[in-house]
């Protein structure tokens, strides 16, 4: 596999960047700052690593202009020194190679439409009414089951399967073991068992998105699950029957949303964290890890909940007196009146 190179001076101008120091050093990949070569980039966006800065031997740094005096190598600077390492970090990125045509252990249904430029790999299954569009991989062991739509330059990385009725935007990647359409947990109880409830809607996903390894995300009821435009879910997640995600919002592993509930745009939701059915978050509304949301939030913020982790001892006291708190708030509440009639 041949070498990817750029040069300094190269990087600053395709990324629009101000560079110091020698603008022809050649750079073949990224690394850390304590880790990285003279022949890597690396940068610096958290102060808790600028004493690393002073030691590195990066062949160039990515930094925000207050750290220049503190390097000693070659600079980038950006405004924003993680989103300029990202940008640039994608240069160096090596993908298999993916060539057009289908794989001869793949099955295609007759009717299904697959573009001339797509990639279809071992094992796959495409079912009827399928559509493939332009441009897009499908890994190893994938499945796109009956009128699923693949958006053109999409990727599904291996063992991906869309169920029914899901269609997926341009450019959306979807790692590993993810199940998109899944049946939602639509039950009715009657007497003394359970009825299904048939789960008739969809699945659509816009544009950019991402979804992670082994997330699952279930399709509608009556109406579609919804993810907007640039939606990133990490992996292992669970988003319900007929939630809506507003675009550009993010949420990492494990993190659960229950069904009906409406996530607004630029929401940021933390690992472990749930969101009940049937609530709504307003935009740009953060939920910090493991919290649970129990109640609609209309205004945006960062929101909490939990006890934050403590020595055992004390934890076991702190969760003995909770077991109390009524009783004391209804004492607190006596003394109150009592010191208000004297």
């Amino acid at each position: 596999m041949s070498t990817i190179n750029h040069t300094v001076a190269a990087l600053a101008e395709r990324f629009e960047l101000t560079f110091k120091g020698d603008g022809a050093r050649v750079i073949n990949g990224v690394g850390t700052l304590a880790g990285a070569g003279p022949s890597q980039l690396s940068f610096l966006s958290n102060s808790k690593y600028t004493t690393q800065l002073a030691a590195t031997g990066a062949g160039v740094v990515v930094l925000r202009e207050e750290n220049l005096p503190d390097c000693p190598t070659s600079a980038l600077i950006a405004k924003d020194p993680y989103v300029a390492y990202a940008q640039i970090a994608a240069l160096f990125e090596r993908l298999p190679a993916a060539p057009p045509g289908i794989h001869p252990t793949a099955v295609v249904a007759a009717n299904a439409q697959i573009s001339d430029s797509a990639s279809i790999g071992p094992c796959c299954v495409i079912e009827d009414g399928a559509v493939i569009g332009d441009g897009v991989i499908l890994g190893p062991h994938c499945i796109i089951g009956e009128h699923c739509t693949v958006g053109a330059q999409s990727r599904l990385v291996a063992r991906v399967t869309l169920v029914t009725r899901v269609t997926l935007g341009q450019r959306v990647l979807v790692h590993p073991g993810a199940v998109i359409g899944s049946d939602g947990f639509g039950l009715a109880f009657d007497k003394d068992h359970w009825i299904k409830l048939p789960q008739l809607g969809g699945v659509r996903i816009g544009d950019d998105c991402e979804i992670g390894a082994n997330t699952t995300i279930d399709r509608g009821a009556l109406d579609d699950t919804v993810l907007e435009e640039d939606v990133r879910l990490d992996n292992q997640i669970q988003i319900a029957h007929n939630v809506h995600v507003g675009a550009h919002t993010a949420m990492a592993g494990c993190a659960a949303v229950a069904g009906s509930a409406k996530i607004g745009r630029y929401c940021m939701i933390g690992g472990n964290a749930g969101v009940l059915g049937h609530l709504e978050l307003a935009d740009r509304v953060t939920i910090t890890a493991k919290s649970l949301v129990t109640h609609s939030i209309r205004e945006p913020g960062e929101y909490s909940s939990g006890v934050p982790l403590q020595d055992n001892r004390q934890w076991r006291k702190n969760a003995a007196r909770f077991k109390h708190l009524d009783e004391y708030a209804r004492r607190l509440s006596t003394l109150e009146k009592d010191s208000t009639n004297e």
